[in-house]
């Protein structure tokens, strides 16, 4: 069910005034970048950033030792690559084992919420990810794998929930948050509002072949399969592979027996 909305004005006034009206210099950088007004937490928020752009062993070490106390909460194990860039840390929580690879960006610029983004166990970030929230929030469930320059946004209200066991492909677009309202021509587009959805839910053990995008407002059932290039615009059943602009069910996973599947008789 979608929802009318026009907060996607507001959000970007909020975000250009915060950098560009009244305030210092620091109290700006503390409410747009670091997202916590203490000094303390400010200057070790900026001696980890010098950190991420340490490359090879010496950088790893040092970040495995420095920037787990930027998180909420952040498990054993966890890896973090060169050049990763990070906003309002402190709204993300990080399970364990879990691989960051390098220059990912992890947004949780959500007002009035602590917990924004969440990653389970053993989860494993290729190179270039994004996973970007404002003013909602992203669950990524345990050993899920995202892949190189795959993007997963979440805007107003709009949360996505991806399950366990879900395998993104490169270049994927998760997106939720609405489609601009388009339908009058005495005002700019911009300034009309949004209509809102109600975010994705990607369950567990669901494919995602390269270039795939999903839209707002669906859910991906269990075991589903989007060949690459598909355009999601409707829920998909679990178990179904489906391919195409827009994505349609090609066939159930049930169906396919293969020869291994098959007990062999013996003579």
């Amino acid at each position: 069910m979608s929802r009318n909305n026009d907060s996607n004005g507001r959000e970007w006034k909020k975000t250009q005034s915060a950098i560009t009206e009244g305030g210092s210099v620091i109290s700006k950088y503390q409410n747009v970048v670091v997202g916590n007004r203490s000094l303390i937490y400010t200057i070790y928020y900026e001696i980890c950033m010098w950190l991420s752009h340490i490359p090879g062993a010496l950088g790893l070490a040092l970040r495995k030792i420095f920037w787990p106390k930027l998180f909420s909460s952040c498990g054993k194990g966890v890896v973090f690559g060169e050049g990763i860039i990070l906003r309002h840390p402190k709204k993300i929580k990080i399970g364990n084992r879990v691989v960051f690879s390098e220059r990912c960006i992890l947004d949780a610029r959500t007002t009035g919420v602590n917990d924004v983004i969440y990653i389970g166990d053993d989860v494993i970030f290729s190179n270039d990810v994004t996973i970007s929230c404002k003013e909602s929030k992203i669950n990524i469930g345990n050993r899920t794998a995202v892949s190189a320059y795959a993007m997963i946004h979440a805007r107003i209200n709009c949360p996505v929930d991806i399950g366990e066991d879900a395998l993104i492909g490169p270049r994927c677009y998760i997106t939720a948050g609405g489609s601009y309202n388009i339908d009058r021509l005495d005002i700019p587009i911009s300034k009309q509002g949004k209509t809102l959805d109600d975010g994705i839910l990607i369950e567990n053990d669901v494919l995602l072949y390269a270039n795939t995008i999903v839209l707002g407002g669906l859910t991906l059932g269990s075991g589903c399969v989007v060949g690459a290039g598909g355009i999601v615009t409707k829920s998909l059943p679990p178990r179904s592979i489906c391919m195409g602009i827009p994505a349609k069910v090609m066939k159930m996973r049930d169906s396919l027996v293969t020869r291994s599947s098959v007990p062999v008789s013996k003579p």
